[in-house]
C-alpha cells in the first residue's frame, strides 16, 4: 500500500521561508520522479516544480523559479521544497507528488497523490 504524506505547512510572514517535507512509502521511491503541485483558493490545482529519479534534474513553474527548490533524498524515501522569499500569492494547499516518469512530469502523469498540507503567507 502507497502512503504519500506531506509534513512543514503554516503560516508565515511574506519574505519568510518555510520547508515542506513528503516522505513516501510502499513504492521504490528512487524509480519515482516526485513533485509538488499547489492549489489556491477558488482556483485550479497547478504545477510547482518536479524532480527525477535520481535527484539530479530538477524543473519549476516560472512563478517559483529563483524562490523555490526541490530536493530528494533516496535513502531517506523524502522529497523536499524549500520556499524563500515567500509572496501572499503563494498561498495554497501543497500536494507532493509521485510519478513513474523519470525525469519531469504533469498533473495527468501522477501516479500517487498526498492528502496535502497548506501554506498561508500573511502579515
Amino acid at each position: 500500500q502507497v502512503q504519500v504524506v506531506e509534513s512543514g505547512g503554516g503560516l508565515v510572514q511574506p519574505g519568510g521561508s518555510l520547508r515542506l517535507s513528503c516522505t513516501a512509502s510502499g513504492l521504490m521511491f528512487s524509480r519515482y520522479g516526485m513533485g509538488w503541485f499547489r492549489q489556491a483558493p477558488g482556483k485550479e490545482r497547478e504545477y510547482v516544480g518536479t524532480i527525477g529519479w535520481s535527484g539530479g534534474q530538477m524543473f519549476y513553474a516560472n512563478s517559483v523559479k529563483g524562490r523555490f527548490t526541490i530536493s530528494k533524498d533516496n535513502a531517506k524515501n523524502t522529497l523536499y521544497l524549500q520556499m524563500n522569499s515567500l509572496r501572499p500569492e503563494d498561498t495554497a494547499i501543497y500536494y507532493c507528488a509521485a510519478s513513474r516518469e523519470r525525469y519531469t512530469f504533469q498533473g495527468s502523469d501522477v501516479d500517487y497523490w498526498g492528502q496535502g498540507t497548506l501554506v498561508t503567507v500573511s502579515s
